[in-house]
């Protein structure tokens, strides 16, 4: 009963929000309380829902202070030479601005957590699609394929949670996998120029030598802020050189401590937002101007991560996860029990929108491993196949994960519009990886 009514809950969910019946913050909170209800969990359900709140709220906190620190920062023009050297290898080229958004994404997702990479390219490069007037789907797209890649290294989530839950080293792990992860890299690229050249159809290519988009517009012009609305154009007061260096130098600091982890994610964004907003603008007034001037992105994305909570701490609690995690290795019949690797690395992916990253690496993984386990094959396979598909490629799409409505809040796309734009695309990743896997001997078929 709890399976089904997982499922139920799941596939009601994806069925809602693609077709935008519902709001998704709506069927987050909503759908989880009708699904306990029927459960006969009308009495555990506020202690459900609390300590889902709970689980989320240091990501809340963190991804609150986050926006407001590099929102702060694009309206100080720290990336307005980043945006300005885009703009010219782009030449207001819609595919170049595509494949540089992947460059840039796979550069910048080497720290291996999905909410700051999101946070920084988006910050970074919405001023320049507005400008050319390049749909938001291209940029949560393209972001979305080269974070997920770049998710399968050691320090990321999926791969410390199978080495984590398997008791593996990294060398069982990671190390097998390289020349597959390189070969998603390079379907990053190629994606992202196939991407990009569709929108370059859909908005025509330059037509003014002296660097005018189809449209006429310079784009060298001021770029928005991501708080502005459609088609504005931000005029920022020159900037001090010295505040540009220590906002810079703030910024490298915030980042270095956040590899590290120096201290709590959450603790530094407090701190980073606070030194920053008390240096950029000393007096109370500047102070609360910015605060109201991005105070409806803070709670877009916001409000969407404690949904999120209260959708999984429901599911969590009713038993619905594990129920489903067992109907679902159930029904794996012998006769594929020794292609599991594969069969593991192909359902990740569609199964991140099901299972919540802990969910499926301490609960679904360590079944399948030893369900693989009895067919003769390496627990260590199990592993490898769930990296390539699980959370690397499906994080940035799952309704699961508090890192997707940073990508698509900030972006300002609907969740089933960046499900629909970009899965296909994903689910090809984890299929050249997948490929690549089996032919480098990191996967047996």
């Amino acid at each position: 009963m709890p399976a089904a009514l997982g499922f139920a809950t799941i596939a009601l969910f994806l069925l809602l929000t693609m077709t935008r019946r519902v709001s998704v913050l709506v069927a987050l909170v909503v759908l989880p309380v009708l699904a306990a209800l029927a459960g006969g969990f009308a009495g555990e359900l506020g202690g459900m829902v609390l300590d889902g709140l709970s689980k989320v709220a240091p990501t809340g906190i963190m991804i609150a202070f986050a926006v407001l620190y590099f929102s702060l920062m694009v309206d100080a023009g720290l990336f307005d030479p980043l945006i300005r050297g885009l703009l010219r290898m782009a030449k207001g080229d819609p595919l170049r601005v595509t494949v540089a958004t992947a460059v840039l994404t796979l550069c910048v997702a080497l720290d291996g957590d999905g909410a700051s990479t999101f946070l920084i390219t988006v910050s970074a490069l919405l001023p320049v699609y507005r400008k050319l007037g390049m749909s938001p789907l291209v940029l949560s797209g393209v972001v979305c394929l080269g974070a997920g890649v770049m998710n399968m290294i050691p320090w990321g989530g999926p791969t410390v949670r199978a080495m984590a839950a398997l008791k593996l080293e990294s060398s069982d792990v990671f190390t097998p996998v390289l020349p597959a992860m390189g070969l998603g890299i390079a379907w990053v690229l190629v994606a992202s120029w196939l991407i990009g050249r569709r929108e370059r159809r859909r908005l025509g290519a330059l037509t003014g030598p002296g660097g005018e988009t189809a449209a006429g517009e310079p784009v060298a012009a001021a770029a928005p802020a991501p708080g502005d609305g459609p088609g504005a154009v931000r005029v920022a007061a020159p900037v001090p050189r010295w505040l540009t260096v220590f906002n810079l130098l703030l910024t490298v600091v915030l980042l270095v401590a956040l590899i590290l982890e120096v201290m709590p994610l959450p603790v530094l964004f407090v701190l980073g937002f606070a030194v920053a907003l008390l240096v950029n603008h000393p007096s109370w007034e500047q102070q609360q101007a910015l605060l109201d001037r991005h105070a409806k992105n803070v709670v877009l994305v916001t409000t969407m991560i404690f949904a999120a909570g209260v959708f999984t701490g429901v599911l969590t609690g009713t038993g619905m996860i594990d129920d489903m995690a067992e109907a679902l290795v159930s029904v794996i019949p012998d006769s594929v029990g020794g292609h599991l690797p594969v069969l593991v690395a192909v359902t990740g992916m569609p199964l991140s929108l099901v299972f919540t990253p802990d969910a499926y690496y301490f609960g679904v993984l360590p079944v399948l491993a030893e369900t693989a386990h009895g067919f003769g094959t390496d627990p260590a396979e199990i592993a490898r196949a769930a990296i390539l598909g699980q959370m690397t490629t499906g994080f940035p799409l799952s309704p699961l994960t508090a890192a997707t409505f940073i990508l698509v809040g900030m972006s300002g796309v609907q969740l089933g519009e960046h499900q629909r734009f970009i899965f296909r695309w994903a689910f090809a990743t984890t299929l050249v990886m997948t490929a690549g896997a089996v032919l480098t001997g990191a996967l047996s078929l």
